[in-house]
């Protein structure tokens, strides 16, 4: 039997992975901190030496199973740590220096979203998310990165998923948490419920209290205002639409563009804008055109705007910048931009606004890859860029969250 691979662990990757060295070759080891040596044998890992100091036990009982989360073995100084690295890392591959701050970092339970994995089996229904690099469903009976009303909801659904779901099928469930309680849309429920089954998955999501449910796209369940409250605006939303993970992060990346705006300002336009996350806290300052390719979303925000009070003007328009950016001339209409785009980033839009005059330009990022690139380009028209604050809202995951202002 041929001898075991033995490797120590040099660095961390972007995925969260150790990774070591082997002819020259990266070699990634799943779990792995630096300083230690892992040994492969018949195709496992595991560790054979002393654990880094870093090295902490798993807060929920699914890691290393559950693909949710990557980093619980990380001391939260080395989660931190490594977010703020990865931020450091996008810049530096696009050749910027980037003065990039500590990871601020959210409050565990409290992520408000969640996206799982429902399967129905018979009887038996599973929730939750997939193994690491599988399809395989783990059950989930905890979560320390959800809002607890998520998780609690959890054992109710599986009964509404066993009259709502096709057996021997599975599909995605989404929960969100609003200002009233949860909106829950099972995406790929069954659309042939008949009036019995209604008025049974009904009651149960009465018993259950859920503000809203849909099944297959279609609203089965409303009990109350399908509402979050931005910045002081109610907003309704409708199934399916965009909100930040975090709503402690949401409010901090609202404080820091409203931070940024420069002391003369009339007007601002909000890029990407969804239903008015950052849109709203800046018209509490300026005149605001939010622009978003979602016309749900563009909605949204609109009627909000329209019942809100102590706001400047809002025009809210459907327009796909990625198909149609905004030009230079329209850009130079304002004092200040957001933009705030999806993780491709916004290459042809940060094309026209490095070209153009806007004082102000405030960038917030899902993927720092792509801020990194859209970044190069702002500064290559002769902007320049001030420190970048990376946000942990994705908590023990390979996401970060990060925000940079650039100035004429």
């Amino acid at each position: 039997m041929a001898d075991a691979v033995k490797l120590t662990i040099e660095r961390i990757g972007a995925k969260g992975h150790g990774i070591a060295m082997r002819d020259g070759e990266p070699v990634y080891v799943p779990f792995a901190l630096p300083g230690e040596a892992w040994a492969q044998n018949a195709g496992a890992w595991s560790l054979a030496s002393d654990a880094n100091p870093e090295r902490v036990s798993p807060v929920c009982r699914h890691f290393m199973q559950c693909g949710g989360c990557l980093t619980q073995h990380m001391s939260p100084a080395a989660n931190r740590a490594w977010k703020r690295d990865l931020v450091v890392d996008a810049f530096r591959h696009r050749g910027l220096d980037a003065e990039v701050m500590p990871a601020v970092v959210v409050g565990a339970a409290s992520r408000r979203r969640a996206f799982l994995g429902v399967e129905r089996r018979g009887r038996e229904v599973i929730i939750g998310f997939r193994e690491e690099g599988q399809h395989t469903l783990v059950d989930l009976s905890e979560c320390p990165v959800l809002d607890p009303a998520i998780v609690a909801a959890v054992p109710g659904l599986r009964e509404i998923a066993k009259r709502v779901m096709v057996d021997r099928e599975g599909g995605r469930l989404v929960v969100t948490r609003l200002d009233h309680g949860l909106d829950v849309s099972f995406d790929n429920g069954r659309k042939d419920l008949s009036a019995h089954e209604r008025s049974t998955v009904g009651a149960l999501a009465e018993t259950m209290r859920l503000l809203r449910l849909s099944v297959g796209g279609e609203v089965i369940v409303a009990r109350g205002p399908p509402v979050v409250t931005i910045a002081g605006v109610a907003v309704t939303v409708e199934p399916g639409l965009f909100l930040q993970a975090v709503p402690e992060a949401e409010t901090l990346l609202a404080d820091l563009c409203v931070a940024a705006l420069p002391k003369r300002l009339k007007t601002a336009a909000d890029l990407f804008s969804g239903v008015g996350t950052l849109t709203l806290p800046l018209a509490r300052r300026a005149a605001v055109t939010a622009y978003d390719s979602d016309k749900r979303a563009i909605s949204s925000l609109a009627n909000a705007v329209r019942h809100a009070q102590g706001l400047r003007p809002v025009a809210a328009i459907v327009r796909d910048l990625y198909r149609d950016p905004l030009s230079v001339r329209e850009l130079n209409a304002f004092d200040a931009v957001v933009f705030d785009p999806p993780r491709a980033g916004a290459a042809e839009q940060a094309e026209r606004l490095a070209k153009s005059k806007v004082p102000v330009v405030m960038a917030v990022s899902c993927n720092p890859a792509t801020l990194a690139r859209d970044a190069r380009t702002l500064i290559d028209g002769g902007y320049r860029m001030g420190p970048v604050t990376p946000i942990d809202q994705f908590l023990y995951s390979a996401h970060v969250e990060a925000f940079a202002v650039f100035r004429r």
